[in-house]
């Protein structure tokens, strides 16, 4: 068994029931949409969004969800989609999972469309049935992502972030979305803050840990579907980078930034960087970041009494940073 099949074990009916509700919640009147959403439903990923909401609700009930929950995973699916329908088009790219993204078969115009439609169905599912303490934790997390983002277009075009700003731009570009759903699967079983909180938090040391090992692959040969160097090619500073540039020589840190900014497409001069990073620690610091965050996490988990759901939750935290890709 892989191990999403044994993170899904606990939740399987839920998550059977989530994909059918999940379906229905996009659909429109518009034959277009529909033919759009039902290509979108037909190449999902691992959904890892929504099996945090149900493994959270279900081990801070103690094995129970509610049509709250369902809701609460289809609105973070649909805004997650979402996002990622508009990141294709920013990011001009024509594959998303293996397969051609919306913007590549439809084109820029109907994918921005497509996405604006998505994040009103998200809206619209939570207002049309009250719940608006959802929808304020949904939306905290949308504001958050675009911050992110914008953050981190506005650091690398001078390219003097700090290790503080690095973790600024993961916790909102990523963290938040995964302290979303744990908050959410919290939230619409429970009414206590402090769990809410706790499950908000334990989501955010997971999507923490979760960035930094994508930052790590760019270091790795490891068949994962993105070219090694693709970051640096990219402009963009990640902790590996950041850690050895703040402890190298004045002369080290200028030909580093001198080749991140101007010799980036330079496939040897990558190279170069990267075996320069990698000789001088930056992934073994990258890498004990990141345990530390995933140690918070589980040290969250602690608080809650044995069950399949907590162990479900364990397992997934673990693979966070074990993955291969």
């Amino acid at each position: 068994m892989n191990v999403t099949s044994q993170i899904k074990q606990p939740i399987f009916k839920e998550m059977e029931l989530f994909e059918k509700k999940f379906y229905e919640s996009m659909s429109s009147q518009v034959a277009l949409l529909n033919r759009i959403t039902y290509y979108i439903v037909n190449r999902k990923g691992k959904q890892m969004r929504p099996m945090f909401v149900f493994l959270v609700a279900k081990m801070v009930s103690e094995g129970t969800v509610n049509e709250r929950t369902y809701r609460g995973a289809s609105v973070i699916e649909l805004i997650h989609t979402a996002t990622l329908v508009h990141d294709d088009v920013v990011d001009d790219s024509n594959r998303r999972r293996g397969f051609f993204s919306i913007n590549a078969l439809w084109k820029n115009k109907i994918a921005v469309l497509v996405g604006d439609y998505l994040l009103s169905k998200g809206l619209l599912l939570s207002i049309d049935n009250g719940d608006f303490d959802l929808l304020q934790i949904i939306s905290v997390a949308v504001r958050e992502m675009s911050e992110g983002e914008l953050l981190q277009i506005e650091k690398a075009r001078r390219l003097d972030i700090t290790e503080g700003v690095y973790y600024e731009i993961i916790r909102k570009k990523t963290a938040t979305l995964i302290a979303a759903c744990c908050a959410l699967g919290a939230k619409s079983v429970s009414e206590d803050a402090v769990q809410v909180e706790n499950m908000r938090k334990f989501g955010e040391l997971i999507g923490m840990a979760f960035q930094i090992k994508d930052d790590l692959f760019d270091y790795t040969d490891d068949a994962i579907g993105k070219p090694t160097g693709i970051d640096i090619k990219e402009q963009k500073m990640t902790l590996p980078l950041i850690h050895v540039l703040n402890n190298c020589t004045s002369k080290e840190k200028s030909w580093l930034i001198n080749s991140v900014k101007n010799h980036n497409k330079d496939k040897k001069r990558v190279k170069e960087v990267i075996a320069f990073v990698k000789n001088n620690n930056g992934l073994a610091y990258a890498e004990n970041k990141m345990i530390e965050f995933q140690q918070e996490a589980l040290q969250l988990l602690e608080n809650y009494p044995d069950s399949e759901f907590k162990t479900s939750l364990t397992i997934m935290v673990n693979y966070v940073i074990e993955r291969k890709k």
